[in-house]
């Protein structure tokens, strides 16, 4: 431990001596950490965004979307939703607890005294809130009453009260949805911007007043959420709902079917592999600068065990063994790549948090710990493994030779 010790103090003694050449050394493993932290924290910090959005929704929550491949798009003949598959979760399917459907209703516009918005206008029922888990931050959501008497009543997110300018509390005014007059009844809590783009520029109606208002001539774009009475059952629950999806829409053994059914947790589940499948390829990419800045630590290596080709045999000459001047210069090697990876952590979480901020809507710069360590230890693996070369040839010297050197 004494000669580890020694070792140690002797190539911070050599780092020290020469701190400009040193520090130019670790540039390239500066930089490299620096990059590899800042997109990883970027990465992070959106994929952890995501994830939070869909906290609330346990596992027991299930959608029915309908399933178009480019075939369907490219031939015009697209799957829907109907509202038979609504009443077929509602009555038919064991397991099955709360049936939410959600329709997009296309409209020309929502005005309020000469101003004019442009939100997504979506028809659902009032078990929404419960199986979505968004609520009203003012008012009121919608109510079994509003669908049954298909009231004109609009719950509003937060960028539509804005937009329209419509007071801080907008309880009980009246907007315009396409041609016809909605009293609002609530407003929706805010939920933020995702790279630029509001997730509160949308309107909420009644399912039946949605329905009504696209006609039988129309066939709306929705999907529907439901929730499972047991969670020990998610899984017989959900063979159960496509056997009676297929059997509604008449699709024969054997082929394929033109609808999905999602748990709630397996778009989470899916996004994290997305990201994390990008977050090792970008850091794969940029960590190339990484083995670059390895390549300068063991030319100025070289160098220096040029240069103390004297001081190296006179090491020897006074019992250093080879072992000891061979830790010396893979301490040195490793010291300047940890110095290196040090400030490239740091310089890194800078970046990626001034990024973050600077980009209207994207979500704080994530930088878990793993991440740091993992950067610290290649940053310090990268220099001694350069540095064994060079490390090598000092310990391998004659120290006669060594001696007589110039």
């Amino acid at each position: 431990m004494t000669a580890f010790l020694e070792a140690f103090r002797a190539a911070l003694s050599s780092l020290m001596a020469h701190r400009m050449r040193s520090f130019l050394t670790t540039l390239g493993i500066l930089i490299g950490t620096a990059s590899v932290i800042a997109v990883v924290s970027l990465v992070q910090g959106f994929s952890q965004s995501i994830s939070d959005q869909f906290a609330d929704l346990g596992g027991s929550t299930m959608t029915l979307q309908a399933y178009n491949d480019n075939e369907n798009f490219r031939t015009g003949r697209l799957n829907f939703i109907t509202f038979k598959d609504v009443d077929v979760l509602r009555y038919r399917v064991p397991g099955v607890d709360k049936v939410v459907p959600t329709m997009q209703v296309a409209v020309a516009g929502t005005g309020y005294r000469g101003r004019t918005a442009s939100p997504q206008v979506i028809a659902t029922t009032s078990e929404f809130t419960a199986v979505r888990a968004r609520y009203p931050e003012l008012g009121r959501f919608i109510v079994e009453s509003d669908d049954k008497g298909r009231r004109r009543v609009v719950v509003i997110g937060a960028q539509v009260r804005d937009d329209l300018k419509l007071p801080d509390n907008p309880v009980g005014e009246f907007i315009r949805i396409g041609s016809e007059w909605f009293k609002v009844v609530g407003v929706m809590e805010k939920q933020g911007e995702i790279l630029g783009f509001s997730q509160d520029n949308y309107v909420v109606i009644p399912f039946d007043v949605g329905r009504a208002m696209t006609g039988n001539n129309t066939q709306p774009f929705m999907s529907i959420s439901f929730t499972v009475a047991d969670l020990e059952q998610v899984e017989p629950v959900r063979e159960r709902v496509k056997r009676a999806i297929r059997v509604a829409r008449k699709i024969k053994p054997g082929a394929e079917d033109d609808f999905r059914v999602e748990a709630a947790d397996s778009f989470v589940k899916q996004f994290e592999q997305v990201t994390g499948t990008a977050t090792a390829v970008l850091a794969g990419i940029v960590s190339i600068s990484l083995l670059v800045g390895g390549i300068g630590i063991m030319n100025i290596m070289l160098v220096s065990v040029t240069e103390r080709t004297r001081e190296i045999g006179i090491l020897k000459a006074l019992g250093a063994t080879r072992r000891d001047i061979l830790v010396q210069f893979l301490l040195e090697a490793g010291l300047l790549a940890l110095l290196g990876g040090l400030i490239g952590i740091v310089l890194g979480i800078g970046i990626g948090l001034g990024v973050a901020s600077l980009i209207p809507g994207f979500p704080p710069a994530q930088v878990p710990l793993w991440v740091i360590a993992a950067a610290a230890g290649f940053s310090a693996l990268v220099g001694v493994v350069f540095g064994i070369m060079p490390a090598s040839k000092a310990a391998g010297l004659d120290p006669i030779e060594a001696l007589r050197y110039e």
